[in-house]
C-alpha cells in the first residue's frame, strides 16, 4: 500500500468529507486492525483544528464469538452509558463530528442465527436512536469510508494471494475515490459534486410525482415520491454550515420515497450483504408500499427476515439514481460493501427514510415526516436494482411524462 495515498486518503477524508472544525471532538469508529488509518485520520484531525480526537474500535472477530456464545437477553441489554458517551460530545461546546471507518469481513457472521442477529442489532440501533438522529438528521458532520483487510480482500479477489489482494483492493479504492499521486482530491470532488448538484437541481426543478423504473429483467416498478420532497446528491450541509459527504465514494443523487406510493415489481441485480450473509437473485413485489412477497435465489430466508424487522422494513425509505457509468460499475468488481456497491447502481432502501429529503425535514418530528410519507424503521438496508439497459421516466405533477435515463444513464 502506498503510504502517501494512504495519508492523501485520510486527509481528504478528514478535510472534505467529515470537514472537521475547529473546537470539535472527532470520534472515529474503527475496527481494530485499521487501527493505523485510524491514526493517519486522527493525524489529519488534529492538523484541522480538533479539540481532541476519540477513537472507538470494534472487533469483528470478537463479535462473531460473543453472537454465537453470547446469551442474547444480555446482548440486547445495552447500558445507557453507551448513548451518554456519544450525546455528552455532541451537547458539549463546540460540538462533534464523526468518522465510520469500515474494514469488514463480509462473511463475518456467515453461519449463525440471522434471527438472533437480526434482534440484536435492531435492540442496539433503538438504544442508541437518540445519538442516531443527530446524524440521520444530518445535525453534526458525518461520514462513511472503508479500506481493505485481508478477510475482504479475499472475498473480493478470491484467486489473489492474501498480500496481492489487500494491494489490489486499495488501488481500487483510491481509483473509485478519485485519489492518485498526481492529482488533488479535494479540486477533483468538487468538480464531482458540482455536477451531482446539476442533475439534483433538474430533478427538483421538474416538481415529480412519480418515478418509473423498468428494465428487461422484470422490473417494472413505480415509486411515488413523498409531499414536500427534495432530491439531494454529493454533499449535504449539517446544522452548524459546515458542508460535508456522507458517504465516500458516492455517485447516487436521492429522494424519499412516499411510503404507501409504491407499487410493481423489483429485481436484484447485484448481491446484498445482510449480517455477513449474501441474498443473490432476489424479486420483490409492492403494494400499495408494502412488500406483499418476496423471493431470492440464495437467502430468501434472510431476506424475509430483514423485511419482518418492524412494521416499517417492508417499505423504502429512499429511491437513489446512479448512472451505469459510475466508476464503481466501470471496474467490473463486485465489492461485498453497500457503501461501493450501492454506487454501482440505482438502489432502494428497505427502512428508514433520511429527514432531510423532505424539505424542512431535519425539524420535523417522528409523526410529520410519516404525514409527508417518509418511512420510518430501525433499519436502512440498501439493494441494487439497476441495470445497463435500466430506463427510468418520471411524471411530474403536472401530468407530463419526462425521461430521467435512458439505457442506465442520465438522460436530463
Amino acid at each position: 500500500m502506498d503510504q502517501t495515498l494512504m495519508q492523501k486518503y485520510a486527509d481528504f477524508i478528514v478535510r472534505v468529507g467529515v470537514n472537521v472544525r475547529p473546537g470539535q471532538t472527532f470520534i472515529i469508529h474503527c475496527p481494530v486492525e485499521a487501527a493505523f488509518f485510524a491514526r493517519a485520520c486522527a493525524k489529519a484531525g488534529f492538523e484541522a483544528g480538533a479539540a481532541d480526537v476519540v477513537v472507538k474500535y470494534g472487533d469483528e472477530q470478537l463479535a462473531r464469538i460473543r453472537m454465537e456464545l453470547g446469551d442474547e437477553a444480555a446482548l440486547s441489554d445495552v447500558k445507557p452509558h453507551l448513548l451518554r458517551s456519544y450525546l455528552d460530545y455532541a451537547e458539549s461546546e463546540g460540538g462533534v463530528c464523526t468518522l465510520n471507518i469500515h474494514a469488514d469481513d463480509p462473511e463475518a457472521f456467515k453461519g449463525l442465527d440471522a434471527g438472533k442477529l437480526n434482534r440484536v442489532n435492531l435492540a442496539r440501533r433503538a438504544a442508541l436512536e437518540p445519538w442516531r438522529a443527530y446524524t440521520m438528521n444530518d445535525r453534526v458532520q458525518w461520514c462513511v469510508v472503508a479500506i481493505p483487510t485481508p478477510a475482504w480482500a479475499h472475498t473480493v479477489f478470491p484467486e489473489l494471494p492474501e498480500a496481492e489482494a489487500v494491494e489490489t483492493l486499495w488501488k481500487l479504492i483510491f481509483e473509485v475515490c478519485r485519489v492518485n499521486g498526481t492529482n488533488d482530491p479535494v479540486a477533483e470532488w468538487k468538480a464531482h459534486t458540482a455536477k451531482m448538484t446539476a442533475y439534483r437541481d433538474k430533478l427538483n426543478a421538474l416538481e415529480l410525482a412519480s418515478v418509473r423504473f423498468e428494465s428487461a429483467n422484470g422490473t417494472d416498478l413505480t415509486v411515488g415520491l413523498a409531499d414536500g420532497h427534495t432530491w439531494e446528491g454529493a454533499a449535504s450541509v449539517a446544522e452548524n454550515g459546515a458542508a460535508f459527504i456522507p458517504n465516500i465514494p458516492t455517485e447516487e443523487v436521492f429522494t424519499a420515497p412516499h411510503r404507501e406510493r409504491v407499487n410493481g415489481v423489483v429485481k436484484g441485480t447485484r448481491p446484498y450483504v445482510y449480517n455477513g450473509q449474501l441474498i443473490e437473485g432476489f424479486s420483490v413485489t409492492f403494494e400499495a408500499g408494502r412488500v406483499v412477497a418476496h423471493s431470492a435465489e440464495k437467502n430468501d430466508a434472510l431476506l424475509g427476515e430483514l423485511l419482518a424487522s418492524d412494521q416499517g422494513a417492508c417499505r423504502i425509505g429512499e429511491v437513489a439514481l446512479v448512472p451505469a457509468s459510475s466508476p464503481i460499475n466501470r471496474s467490473g468488481v463486485l465489492f461485498y460493501n453497500t457503501l461501493f456497491d450501492e454506487n454501482a447502481a440505482c438502489h432502494i432502501a428497505f427502512g428508514a427514510g433520511y429527514p432531510g429529503t423532505v424539505k424542512g425535514g431535519n425539524t420535523m418530528s417522528k409523526e410529520e415526516l410519516l404525514a409527508c410519507g417518509v418511512n420510518d424503521s430501525a433499519i436502512h438496508e440498501d439493494v441494487m436494482v439497476g441495470a445497463a439497459d435500466m430506463r427510468i421516466t418520471g411524471l411530474t405533477r403536472a401530468g407530463a411524462t419526462v425521461t430521467i435515463f435512458e439505457k442506465g444513464e442520465w438522460a436530463l
